[in-house]
């Protein structure tokens, strides 16, 4: 059965699926396939590389037959660049993460896309309240890659839609099947921002051995750091760490964070290490929701999945409600 939420009505959805704008993962066609699929796909385009951009919005352009977004890094991006793509590309929403999203609200407002702001916190969800935002994505420490590290999903999606009740808000983190999905709508959001499960995806921009790490990873495999932002001079604020999965260059610096940091040469070994793709050291950003992924798919197969997955948890859920009651 369809589902009709807030998200799927702002903007004309099939389902309440959202890719996370994953950078460097999340490109062109894994954007297109989403939208495609009757979600809403999310180009990555981190800090505005624009020669990273310009081809990847290009096939988004190209090929999407339905909405699409842009999310961007607020503390690494500038704001030319946003009105560079809100200008020659009319995406239908901006996302921003990880930032003050104030400086950008008025070039997204102009251009009449809708304005998403992700949260990590009560205290970002009021200012992306304060700011105006549409949409509130509400991200728990599950989740891959970069984030706030704190509330878990469970807890911090209620939160952020009690305080921002007429606000439709997305639950983000550790959500990689229609069981994730269908909890996300329980605890009062209006859908799911996807990552980690569409890393393992035909689409996405990863490297084989990558996809393949994730699949056969446990969520006890992630663990959250700052070791990979200090080993490549990442400026990425303090306040956001990393979830990835384990390997023996996080195992030799956990817990000696300031050690690697003085370490110049260990800095240089990593550098060329990642340069010749020893698998070592390699970063390979992925969310709790990895027990969950086991296969690589076509990210439209993967839409539908989840779809049929939420309704027949919904199903389970009422059914044995009716049976107990």
């Amino acid at each position: 059965m369809p589902f009709r939420t807030a998200l799927t009505e702002l903007f004309s959805l099939r389902h309440p699926i959202a890719l996370a704008p994953m950078g460097g993962v999340a490109g062109g066609a894994l954007a297109a396939a989403v939208s495609n699929a009757g979600g809403l796909g999310f180009l990555g385009a981190g800090g505005g590389d624009r020669e990273w951009l310009t081809p990847q919005l290009s096939i988004l352009s190209a090929t999407a037959r339905a909405p699409w977004g842009v999310g961007f890094l607020s503390w690494a991006v500038e704001l030319e660049t946003v009105e560079w793509v809100l200008d020659r590309y009319r995406p239908s929403a901006i996302l921003l993460s990880f930032g003050d999203p104030s400086p950008f609200v008025e070039a997204v407002r102009t251009a009449g896309a809708t304005l998403m702001v992700q949260v990590t916190d009560l205290e970002e969800a009021r200012r992306a309240v304060d700011v105006g935002a549409e949409v509130i994505v509400a991200q728990g420490g599950e989740a891959g890659g970069h984030g706030g590290g704190g509330r878990s999903t469970m807890t911090m999606v209620p939160a952020v839609a009690d305080l921002a009740p007429t606000t439709p808000v997305l639950a983000a983190g550790g959500i990689a099947d229609g069981r994730g999905l269908a909890a996300a709508i329980t605890l009062g959001a209006a859908g799911a921002l996807i990552g980690t499960r569409f890393q393992a995806t035909h689409e996405a921009l990863v490297a084989p051995e990558e996809a393949k790490a994730i699949v056969a990873a446990s969520g006890d495999d992630t663990t959250r750091n700052r070791v990979y932002d200090i080993a490549r001079h990442s400026p990425w604020p303090a306040r956001y760490t990393a979830r990835m999965l384990r390997n023996s260059f996080f195992d030799r610096w956990h817990d000696r964070e300031d050690d690697l940091r003085a370490d110049t040469a260990a800095q240089q070994r990593f550098m060329a290490e990642v340069e010749h793709g020893d698998p070592a050291a390699l970063p390979v950003w992925a969310g709790e929701g990895v027990d969950f992924i086991t296969t690589i798919d076509n990210a439209a197969d993967l839409v539908t999945r989840i779809i049929a997955e939420a309704d027949s948890a919904l199903a389970r859920a009422s059914l044995q409600r009716h049976i107990e009651g």
